[in-house]
């Protein structure tokens, strides 16, 4: 496997985390690669030796030298679609991303999760189950950890890899233990020309997967008939896993058991019980215990971001989901917190819908939202779906218009249902500023 470094010619294009890692993995295998970036000053190239390189070419990429290439290793932020990508393709090149190159190298098991979200919730659920059970987990790939600096960890016995698109679109041999694909929904559609090609990329997870997992309510994740697939649904079904009804009250059933309470669950909301079980069938399948799931589940609060409860104030429970980055995780957002819900649900909404067709939230915005505020590129779509909605420049305004408008027994959501490079320089920091504006509330 390991022979796909004896291409003579190699180059890393991209240079953010993903790319960075790569290049130090090659330097260690002793190849002296190219190094290319649309970007003419990538931030941490300066920690690269130039000396031990075979040159950086910064700004536009240049078709012709890549073409001279055996081998090129592209980070999932730059698409295979690229026209000078395509011309050294043309030519002869390989194109890969580092996911692929990881899987000819690593030896240990792997659990790979995608979907338009929940991803990396399930990705550290499921290693926090891992490691629960004394089986020595590291999660890595697109939660953070690139997965040419996680395969140095010597001592994991199972990788836990959370994987994007863009990333399996460049994918061909990783070999999984199991995998699971969450949901698709409209996401990345201005990369990708139809959701039929998104998915398409999505379903990649399953081609060397020993057990392929898949939401039994969106037919669209479902892999190919002759693997072998679990069904996971939060209704009624044949699986062993959903939602039963024991003891009077609702409980996890995991492989045909009842595994805990839901209300023991510290995660709260419907999608976060479907997330519960997709990691408790992925850990299953690596040797966790159920004791160690339902451990893990009483005491896992989930993640910065994601339907995250920033504080309750005067009887009003503020909720950060800056990560709904996509119409289906605001969608998810909300069908999991409505029934939660006394008295207002006040959605703050907007940002960069990535070419998605915002449409699609309207019904749930006539039933499930109370009262909507919007911002950013694409707020003024978003309010035209529903009426009463208020339009505001900054998060500081919407809070303070939600404040205004809310009372005990309320919620206020900040979930966009878009990115958030049109005003913030990532989810993080507008999840961050709302925090602030909301703890700064007299």
């Amino acid at each position: 496997m390991q022979s796909i470094l004896t291409a003579k010619r190699i180059a890393v294009v991209g240079l953010g985390l993903s790319g960075l890692a790569t290049v130090r993995f090659l330097l260690a295998q002793g190849i002296k690669p190219v190094l290319m970036d649309t970007r003419k000053q990538p931030a941490g190239l300066e920690q690269i030796p130039v000396e031990k390189v075979d040159g950086i070419y910064l700004g536009e990429l240049d078709a012709n030298r890549l073409a001279q290439m055996e081998l090129i290793i592209v980070s999932p932020g730059l698409s295979v679609k690229h026209p000078a990508l395509r011309f050294a393709r043309l030519q002869g090149a390989k194109i890969i991303g580092d996911v692929e190159l990881f899987a000819h190298f690593n030896h240990k098991p792997v659990l790979a999760i995608t979907g338009s979200n929940g991803k990396s919730t399930v990705t550290m659920l499921t290693t926090a189950m891992l490691q629960q059970s004394g089986i020595k987990a590291v999660a890595a790939g697109n939660i953070g950890l690139p997965v040419l600096e996680a395969i140095n960890h010597s001592d994991a016995e199972v990788f836990v890899l959370e994987l994007s698109s863009f990333q399996l679109e460049t994918t061909d041999s990783l070999a999984v233990v199991a995998s699971v694909n969450l949901n698709i929904s409209a996401d990345h559609l201005d990369r990708y020309n139809t959701i039929a090609e998104y998915a398409a990329a999505k379903q990649r997870i399953h081609r060397h997967s020993q057990l392929a997992i898949y939401n039994a309510d969106d037919r669209m994740t479902q892999p190919a008939q002759s693997q072998a697939g679990l069904a996971l649904s939060l209704k009624p079904n044949t699986s062993g896993y959903g939602i039963v009804q024991h003891q009077q009250a609702p409980w996890l059933l995991v492989e045909g058991e009842p595994l805990l309470p839901v209300a023991e669950m510290s995660l709260f909301g419907e999608h976060n019980q479907f997330n519960a079980l997709a990691a408790a069938a992925l850990a299953l399948a690596a040797g966790a215990s159920r004791a160690a799931l339902a451990a893990t589940l009483r005491t896992f609060s989930g993640l910065a971001h994601r339907c995250e409860l920033v504080t309750e104030l005067n009887g009003v429970r503020w909720v950060n989901d800056s990560k709904g980055t996509n119409i289906g995780a605001t969608l998810a957002a909300l069908a999991g917190l409505r029934p939660g819900i006394r008295g207002k649900l006040i959605l703050i909404a907007g940002g960069d819908a990535k070419g998605a067709d915002v449409q699609e939230l309207q019904s749930v915005l006539q039933q499930d939202v109370d009262q909507l505020i919007t911002l950013g590129q694409d707020g003024p779509a978003i309010a035209a779906l529903k009426a009463d909605s208020v339009q505001v420049k900054t998060l500081q305004q919407a809070v303070s218009v939600a404040a205004s408008m809310a009372k005990a027994g309320d919620m206020v959501l900040l979930s966009p249902a878009c990115a958030s490079l049109d005003m913030f320089k990532s989810y993080v920091d507008r999840g961050e500023q709302f925090a602030r504006a909301v703890k700064e509330l007299k």
